[in-house]
């Protein structure tokens, strides 16, 4: 898969005289993969969570903040293309 991805970078991030060739490209290639990287997070966060709310349910709204944690680096991620 690592290979594919950079292949795919590679591509969209092609540069033609020193300018990027597709900038719109490279920001949705950008967002996807935050939003890739804060959905492989929550995988495991979210698990976690869930067998320490079974356990204890004053844990709910620390699993609730975990949980969340790692969507603002797609808020981030889309900021950015927002600003550029």
């Amino acid at each position: 898969m690592l290979e594919a991805t950079n292949a795919l970078g590679n591509a969209v991030l092609s540069t033609a005289g020193g300018t990027l060739t597709n900038p719109s490209a490279a920001a949705a290639l950008a967002v996807g993969l935050a939003a890739l990287g804060a959905g492989y997070a929550e995988r495991g966060i979210g698990s976690a969570a869930v067998g320490a709310m079974a356990e204890d349910d004053d844990l709910f709204v620390n699993g609730l903040i975990l949980t969340v944690l790692p969507e603002t680096i797609v808020i981030l991620a889309l900021v950015v293309v927002f600003i550029v």
